[in-house]
């Protein structure tokens, strides 16, 4: 294994267990949304967006209590938008992460409320002082993660796709719809980290630019995995794009040259990160992460 592979799943572990942390298990009535929250949210996924958050946060040497926090809240804003992706309404798909899916675990009104919970959740972390001692450091970084998981960001991509499977987009529609739905949150990972460490605006401004490219490279993979991997190996059901005949890099540039692509997007975005020098490795290394994922 890699020493980033390794890093990835260290950080990926502190992430865990922060959640299982502000997860607890409950008993009574609120025991059933708990449990669907607790389903959707822990046991899974690469935590990409935390560690881009840890990451980033960690080159201007900002303790770690702070920026396992942002991770933690823009992880729970991810899963929320997974949990309520699955359902019928949505993508209707019955697998996440190789087991059912939150609403065929529990059933579309838990799902819901499990997602709801979770966003809002995501803001009852930042706002909380353990977050950063400043109040107006907490504002920002909850700004930021608003507008990237609302309809200017997450959200509004989301509403974009709906519309995409009735119409044809050129390059520059496929590349803004990506850059809400997929790229909102993982260019907020990296700048949420550079606001929680109090970086300078010229520095944001990079790790913003980095994260931008990153979130398009991460998208055309997500899209040529959809199309040439299997189930097992997505832990999700594969071929959903052709089938619902999704706007996606694929459709537009064919297979090699979205590989060609997602290659450009990758070096580009890794120049990025130049001015910070060695500091910057491990976000150069989830870049290659990224271009080199099976799943």
């Amino acid at each position: 294994m890699s020493a980033f592979n390794e890093t990835i799943k260290e950080t990926a572990a502190l992430i865990e267990d922060a959640l299982e942390g502000f997860l607890p298990q409950r008993e009574g009535p609120l025991g059933r949304v708990a449990g669907a929250m607790r389903w959707g949210a822990l046991d899974g996924g690469k935590r990409l967006r935390p560690f881009l958050a840890i990451a980033a946060a960690d080159m201007f040497d900002c303790p770690r209590e702070r920026s396992i926090r942002v991770g933690c809240a823009v992880e729970m804003i991810h899963c929320y938008s997974l949990i309520h992706d699955d359902l019928p309404a949505m993508d209707d798909s019955d697998l996440r992460r190789g087991r059912p899916s939150v609403h065929k675990k529990y059933d579309d009104a838990t799902a819901i409320l499990a997602g709801d919970a979770l966003l809002t959740q995501a803001f009852e972390i930042l706002a909380g002082p353990e977050t950063h001692p400043d109040g107006n450091v907490r504002c920002a970084v909850a700004l930021e993660l608003a507008q990237a998981s609302g309809k200017a960001g997450m959200v509004g991509g989301q509403m974009i796709d709906i519309y995409a499977e009735q119409k044809q987009f050129d390059l520059a529609g496929i590349e803004e719809l990506q850059r809400l739905k997929t790229g909102a949150l993982i260019r907020f990972g990296a700048v949420g980290g550079g606001l929680i460490a109090e970086a300078s605006a010229d520095e944001v401004a990079a790790l913003a630019a980095y994260a931008e490219d990153l979130g398009l490279a991460f998208q055309i993979v997500d899209d040529i995995l959809d199309a040439t991997a299997d189930a097992e190996t997505l832990g999700k059901p594969a071929g959903r794009d052709a089938e619902m005949d999704k706007a996606t890099f694929i459709k537009l540039l064919g297979m090699d040259g979205a590989k060609t692509k997602a290659a450009e997007l990758v070096d580009r975005c890794k120049a990025h990160l130049d001015p910070f020098g060695a500091a910057a490795d491990p976000l150069k290394g989830a870049a290659d992460f990224v271009f080199e994922r099976k799943n």
